[in-house]
């Protein structure tokens, strides 16, 4: 039987750029930035659909349950866009920024809906 395409798949090459952190940062930022390049190397291999199907399937779990652990999801989702909001936060203009908060305050909102309405 021949191998599985998925397999004998090359990684992608990391965009080509100067650096990957931002310069003149301040040591927490680029502690952060530290930490985050294996997980975002390790995110860039993946396939390209794989990241958006599998952060909409964790939006809509956390939209369909009811209770703490649709809440948690949704939690959980909102910190992994703050996360990425954070590292592209320097590049990013007024709008882009913008819309990156109004997304994680209207996840945590609709967290928040969520336990509220538990009671």
């Amino acid at each position: 039987m021949p191998p599985k395409a998925s397999r004998n798949r090359k990684p992608r090459p990391l965009p080509k750029g100067e650096t990957m952190y931002t310069p003149g940062a301040s040591p927490t930022r680029q502690a952060v930035e530290r930490r985050s390049a294996a997980p975002l190397a390790l995110l860039y291999q993946l396939p390209r659909w794989a990241l958006p199907i599998g952060l909409a399937a964790v939006l809509v779990a956390g939209l369909a349950i009811a209770g703490v652990i649709g809440a948690v999801l949704l939690l959980v989702l909102a910190a992994f866009l703050g996360w990425l909001a954070y590292l592209s936060w320097p590049s990013l203009g007024g709008q882009a920024r913008l819309l990156r908060v109004a997304a994680g305050v209207i996840l945590v909102a609709i967290a928040v809906a969520q336990i509220l309405k538990m009671s």
